[in-house]
């Protein structure tokens, strides 16, 4: 066990106080006693709000739970329901119309709408490769994946494949002919791209194959170009820029007609860096190394080694990419995302630092002070490479219940800022709408942070499990599936989309949507993700770069501010409709019907804990039953455990049914894990397994746990392992 150090009247591990003073504080202006007893007085002024709305968390799910056994498991009287959350406080007032009025916002949050990546900042290279995911080939990414398929000759496999290759260059001329359509003929007929004009104002021109000369339609979409190896073009639509490169003596280049060897996407221009869900993060050791990470994206030196196909590769950040403006103008581009951070909630407390009476201090109390002193190097220039040019710092904070919640994050920040010597409302908010409290008072919500908010998202699978441990008292819920298609999910969906319009968020803040959960059906994601920004969405959630530069494709067919124009007239959509939970509610499920939703519930659930618990791997693409793989974090976790504890709950199966599908499932990811020399079979001695034990926590304890929440079970089971390994 490291030491402590005693500073403030806080114990600190000596792990992250050498971290702090040693790393994060050089060069930020802020001494050790500053920042130590800044987060002292934190914890001491805020400390108790937090454990009284935690406490009042508690309160409301009794109130609930008893009012729904009231109604003999049925759904009751809607108006009767809303007016009992009301008077328990769970509705609130939303109050009058209001805009937020959040300032120094840069255009990637404010007004470039495009794919958002999520990705484990304690990971490096996961973390640099989703920094560096601003730009993506599109011939890389249709080469590489299921969006061309491999009849025909395509075949991806073994050398490259001219067959393959003439399918990626028609399909990207194709998407340039949708994006930048061309006055007369196709981009697949231009023989030669070639630039007129004098230095201080260029025009772009191409020569068909027919010898005809030929522009843009919107010749106001060439801004710009470079010139190296071969000649690059630089155009933009809908805020989002491609890059048409020109090399006739590349190998790509050599086989087309104008000499194009790639087209180059401005791809994920905004990336969540987390610390949250994705991570497994549950000591101080682990917590100093994933804010080490940040740390090195702040100032611009975060490297890592790797080994590759036998060869050593070291990642690092992109520079800013140079051009030359029509006017002749040096024109410099980001090279990178722009970094948000996502820190934890306000449930969990960390044992890196004690307060004064040796108790943990909230989680995410030491989240705010590190994560942003850390972003201070980039306030400051201290780096290299910058991140923010308006001078923000952005946090996405999840997990929050109702405007209360919000509030205390709002205050949270101000204190930081005042700790730290920042200007009030440098740091902005993104409010996670995953939370049922939340999405019921989303307008109230953004009140409480109306002058740093810069996003508000839905994500499906925590809101289903939010959704699920709410109303766990009303009676079966649906099978998972069919939940997806029932009307309050499209209710609220619609509702996060009409009240961040109304509140004004268009042109200052993002409106966002989910996650693509399946890495390799990238077919599947773009024949049906253009959704997202048909709804209004300014980001979307994508599982990697290859489909952050497929899913850009979107964001040029449609644009989002027309859209969002467009709703801003229509009807909001049903509280109503929201608060009706997706009960069973004639329950006539065959007993194979039931056995197949267990297996497929426990099969999640043991396959992402195996390695959250003894690999300590927060997110990572996990074989589902169907051994398809599929991105999976606490949140998937989340709805998979609350939905056989709801069925538990209610009859619907019994524990040794539970039992016997979680040792049926067990053989199947100790079986799909086989390949892995660090994995370690839970079958046949599931009682000294700590991953299976940590899986039955969450489903037999899942009634109770704090809103349904996974991290208290996943944390115990961690440090039990790591304690077991290190014994």
């Amino acid at each position: 066990m490291n030491q402590r150090v005693l500073v403030s009247g806080l114990s600190v591990d000596e792990t992250l106080h050498k971290f702090i003073g040693e790393e994060a504080i050089p060069g930020t202006g802020v001494s050790e006693d500053r920042f130590w007893s800044g987060m002292a007085e934190i914890v001491n002024t805020l400390g108790p709000v937090n454990r009284q709305l935690l406490a009042k968390r508690d309160e409301l799910q009794e109130k609930i739970g008893n009012w729904h056994k009231e109604q003999g498991n049925k759904l009751g009287d809607p108006q009767a329901y809303r007016a009992f959350l009301k008077e328990i406080g769970y509705l609130v007032d939303q109050g009058d119309d209001f805009a937020i009025a959040t300032t120094n916002v840069d255009e990637e949050i404010a007004t470039i709408a495009g794919p958002q990546l999520v990705v484990p900042v304690s990971n490096a290279r996961f973390a640099l490769n989703a920094a560096n995911a601003r730009w993506g080939s599109l011939f890389d990414a249709f080469y590489g994946t299921d969006v061309i398929d491999e009849s025909g000759g395509k075949e991806k496999s073994g050398g490259y494949n001219p067959v393959r290759g003439a399918e990626v260059v028609a399909r990207s001329q194709a998407f340039l002919d949708e994006a930048f359509p061309l006055l007369s003929g196709k981009h697949s007929e231009v023989k030669n791209y070639f630039l007129t004009g004098d230095s201080a104002s260029r025009a772009l021109l191409m020569e068909l194959e027919s010898g005809d000369t030929t522009k843009l339609q919107q010749p106001e979409k060439f801004v710009g170009f470079s010139i190296g190896a071969g000649q690059n073009i630089l155009l933009k639509n809908n805020g989002l820029h491609v890059e048409i490169q020109i090399d006739r003596d590349h190998p790509v280049g050599k086989t087309t007609l104008s000499g194009v060897k790639d087209v180059i996407l401005e791809a994920a221009v905004s990336t969540i860096q987390d610390c949250e869900d994705s991570v497994a993060a549950v000591d101080a050791e682990d917590k100093t190394l994933v804010y080490r990470n940040w740390l090195g994206l702040m100032n611009g030196n975060l490297q890592e080694t790797f080994d590759k196909n036998g060869h050593s590769m070291t990642r690092k950040l992109n520079a800013d990419r140079q051009f030359t403006a029509v006017n002749g103008e040096p024109l410099s581009l980001h090279g990178r995302s722009l970094l948000l951070v996502r820190n934890v909630g306000h449930l969990m407390t960390t044992d890196a630092v004690l307060d004064s009476e040796g108790n943990e201090i909230p989680e995410g109390f030491l989240d705010a002070m590190v994560t942003v002193l850390c972003a201070m190097h980039d306030l400051k220039g201290l780096g290299t490479l910058g991140n923010s040019r308006a001078g923000s710092v952005y946090i996405v904070k999840p997990k929050m219940h109702g405007p209360e919640e919000v509030a205390l994050t709002n205050g949270l920040f101000r204190a930081v800022e005042n700790a730290l010597g920042l200007e009030r409302n440098t740091i902005k908010v993104g409010v996670m709408d995953e939370e049922r409290r939340t999405t019921a008072n989303l307008k109230a919500c953004i009140r409480e942070v109306k002058e740093r908010l810069v996003f508000i998202n839905t994500g499906f699978l925590d809101r289903t499990g939010d959704e699920i441990h709410t109303s766990m008292e009303a009676g079966a819920m649906l099978p998972k599936e069919t939940i997806k298609a029932q009307s309050w999910i499209s209710a609220y969906e619609d509702w996060n989309v009409d009240v961040g319009i109304r509140c004004d968020l268009v042109g200052r803040a993002q409106i966002g949507k989910g996650m693509w959960p399946k890495p390799d059906e990238m077919a599947q994601m773009v024949a049906t993700k253009g959704r997202h920004p048909k709804a209004g969405a300014s980001c979307a959630w994508v599982p990697s770069p290859t489909a952050a530069t497929l899913h850009a494709i979107h964001y040029h067919q449609t644009s989002v501010a027309s859209v969002q124009a467009a709703l801003a007239d229509r009807a909001m959509a049903s509280l109503e409709d929201i608060l009706t939970p997706p009960l069973m509610l004639d329950s006539n499920l065959t007993e194979e019907q039931i056995r197949a939703e267990l297996d497929n519930n426990n099969q999640g659930i043991l396959g992402y804990v195996v390695r959250w618990v003894e690999q300590g791997i927060g997110c990572s693409k996990v074989l589902d039953i169907n051994h398809v793989g599929l991105m999976e974090d606490r949140a998937t976790l989340r709805i998979s455990s609350q939905h056989v504890a709801n069925w538990l709950r209610h009859g619907i199966c019994t524990k040794e049914q539970v039992m016997a599908s979680l040792h049926r499932m067990a053989e199947v990811v100790d079986g799909q894990n086989a390949g892995d020399p660090a994995y370690r079979n839970m079958c046949p001695d599931f009682d000294s397994s700590v991953a299976f034990q940590a899986a039955c926590d969450l489903i037999f304890k899942g009634c109770t746990t704090p809103s349904g929440y996974t991290e208290p079970a996943l944390h115990a089971r961690r440090r039990e392992f790591k304690a077991k390994v290190s014994s």
